[in-house]
């Protein structure tokens, strides 16, 4: 087993005095500190030597790593596991190398305050993200704890609530709490506007979701409305996407394909559904393109990149799938040959056909590799004047296989 050299503390605002005694015999023992300014200047006048952090990130990982064998601190906000520096290093460097020593986090301190079951929390960071990424949590009753990018978070994500029918949520935002400047401010989103005192650039903001009376559900589970997508008619339908959503079953760090992603919209379902997984649309038109980046960024997903070009010439050089979702393009015999063989072992392929030459090859793979095949028919009712009659919607044929 390695020998650790690694240690990395979390440190609150209240600095070295509310460290426990491990965390401050790692300290002692140091022959060299890493940290941003502020963790840094808590060791006041201490003459051993400091690295601060560069950007991008990496250049200091890439001198830390030239210090092995010395004895390293990395002094960290909170829980340096949570959202923070200890993670990037422990996988860089492995758990036999580094000693993670945590401090309280943020979510623990602001759940104290409020008395809310950290368990039952949506905790997330905006700092470093993009706003968006906000909407993948917001639904009515929810409650979230978010750390900040900055002073300016509180009022863009108030702006964001407004704008997405959650106006009445409640905010209450945390500054530099643990330490003697800590502050708390409580307002709702609509009148968040006129609340003209500065937030300090340390904050964490709580946020008791409420949403307006007609307010778009943005639950989780597959199936969300077609109206939140934009889209040109090229969209897998809200009852066939939760089907088809089910077929995929996400799980926690998979790669998946969405091969003729449309409107993107299962490949943005499917990160929603689990947010750790990363999803690939492979899409041929422009247009699709753009809105598959809006409809990612407006339905709060972060892992999603686009490729134009038509599959299977797209493919190549793509990272290696564990899900595949073919939602156009079958006709091209080649194409379920050339998803099959870049999925991993054990892994799935789901393909959804409404023409009988999509179907065709379905059903001629189907022979080849095994699998199942489903029909998926809906109707809908519409009114014809003072009556209602059902209206069938074209039948989707759908493949699924997984890889032995």
């Amino acid at each position: 087993m390695s020998e650790i050299w690694l240690s990395i503390i979390g440190i609150g605002e209240d600095g070295l005095p509310g460290l426990a005694p491990p965390a401050r015999a790692v300290i002692d023992d140091a022959e060299i500190f890493v940290g941003g300014e502020r963790h840094l200047a808590m060791l006041a006048n201490d003459p051993r030597p400091r690295l601060t952090w560069d950007s991008p990130l990496r250049k200091t990982v890439a001198k830390i790593r030239g210090l092995r064998g010395r004895r390293v601190c990395v002094l960290a906000t909170g829980d340096p596991m949570a959202y923070g520096i200890g993670v990037t290093l422990t996988r860089e460097f492995g758990m036999a190398q580094c000693l993670v020593l945590p401090g309280q986090s943020a979510f623990s301190l602001a759940c104290a305050r409020l008395g809310w079951s950290l368990p039952e929390v949506d905790c997330l960071t905006l700092h470093g993200r993009p706003l968006g990424l906000l909407n993948q949590h917001l639904r009515p009753n929810a409650r979230l704890l978010i750390l900040s990018e900055n002073g300016q978070t509180p009022k863009q994500v108030a702006q964001m609530l407004k704008a997405a029918g959650f106006g009445d949520s409640r905010i209450t935002v945390f500054e530099n709490m643990g330490g003697g400047r800590d502050k708390r401010h409580e307002g709702t989103a609509r009148t968040w506007r006129t609340w003209r005192r500065k937030v300090n650039d340390l904050n964490t903001i709580a946020l008791h979701c409420i949403a307006d009376p007609d307010a778009p559900r943005l639950m989780r589970p597959a199936g969300l409305p077609n109206e939140l997508f934009q889209h040109d008619g090229q969209l897998t339908k809200r009852e066939v996407r939760a089907v088809t959503l089910a077929a995929l079953a996400p799980a926690p760090g998979e790669t998946m394909w969405d091969v003729g992603a449309g409107a993107g919209s299962i490949a943005i379902e499917f990160l929603r559904a689990e947010p750790t997984a990363q999803a690939i649309a492979i899409e041929r038109n422009a247009k699709r393109i753009a809105n598959i980046r809006a409809n990612g960024s407006n339905l709060g997903v972060v892992n999603l990149q686009t490729v134009k070009g038509t599959a299977p010439a797209a493919l190549q050089g793509l990272s290696k799938p564990n899900v595949v979702f073919i939602g156009g393009g079958l006709s091209d015999g080649k194409l379920l040959q050339a998803c099959w063989r870049a999925l991993t072992p054990g892994g799935r392929l789901v393909a959804n056909a409404i023409t009988a030459e999509g179907e065709h090859e379905l059903f001629r793979f189907m022979r080849r590799r095994g699998g199942e095949m489903t029909r998926i028919a809906l109707s809908r009712m519409d009114a014809m004047g003072d009556l209602h009659a059902w209206r069938h919607m074209r039948p989707v044929t759908q493949y699924r296989a997984t890889k032995s």
